[in-house]
């Protein structure tokens, strides 16, 4: 065979093997982007989204602990050493721990009864605060409490009441949830409290998963709850 013989056999081979590679190759990359590919070339799974703390580091209750950010002021009041709710915000807007009063063992009604709530006092209109997640029972209106709201804890075992309301926050209803410090409506004097000293009547009660909104239920006093550091 002589030069120009091999020359052109070098010349060929090599075309044919670059358009087998040419061939093969677009296939290859065809076949990857192919809707029966993407389930096995897609991305990693994300990775889960990292826990929420509030600006001091700590969770809700404010034990340091972190809450997932799915369960953040959704998840009922834990129970403390003594079994009783806490993570509890004051139900009323801008109202501090130092200006709360102990009521809950004044008596009421020429001494035939106890308070078993705390009053607490604020101008009439201002915001009233849910003091912890749950959801609306029952909107109720009676002759000794007015305009009143029964919160049940997310477990279904504890009742926050709220009474002598002057309205309703807009929109609120029974059956909805709500948040820790959602608004839920405004102080008021509504019911047999007197008009000069419109106040929220604040009342925590344990009470049972079965048990309806009205049924007797054991109150806890809110006062160190409220004001617990």
């Amino acid at each position: 065979m002589n030069l120009v013989d091999r020359i052109l056999t070098i010349v060929i081979t090599a075309t044919i093997t670059s358009a087998i590679w040419i061939v093969a190759g677009g296939s290859l990359i065809e076949n990857a982007t192919s809707a029966s590919q993407r389930g096995t070339t897609r991305p990693a799974e994300v990775a889960p989204s990292p826990e929420t703390t509030d600006q001091n580091g700590a969770n809700a209750g404010g034990d340091g602990e972190t809450v997932p950010a799915t369960l953040l002021d959704l998840d009922a009041p834990t129970a403390s050493k003594t079994g009783q709710p806490r993570q509890l915000v004051i139900p009323v807007q801008n109202i501090r721990p130092s200006d709360l009063t102990d009521t809950y063992s004044d008596s009421r009604g020429d001494n035939a009864r106890l308070h078993e709530a705390i009053d607490i006092m604020a101008p009439r209109g201002t915001t009233v605060l849910s003091a912890a997640p749950g959801k609306v029972e029952k909107l109720y209106r009676s002759d000794a409490g007015g305009n009143t709201i029964y919160v049940r804890s997310v477990d279904g075992q504890t009742i926050y009441y709220y009474a002598h309301l002057d309205g309703y926050a807009e929109g609120l209803r029974e059956g909805q949830r709500v948040r820790r410090g959602q608004r839920l409506g405004e102080v008021g004097s509504s019911g047999n409290a007197s008009d000069d000293t419109p106040h929220l009547h604040f009342a925590i009660l344990q009470t049972t998963t079965d048990a309806e909104w009205w049924e007797p239920a054991h109150a806890v006093n809110p006062y160190p709850l409220l004001t617990a550091r």
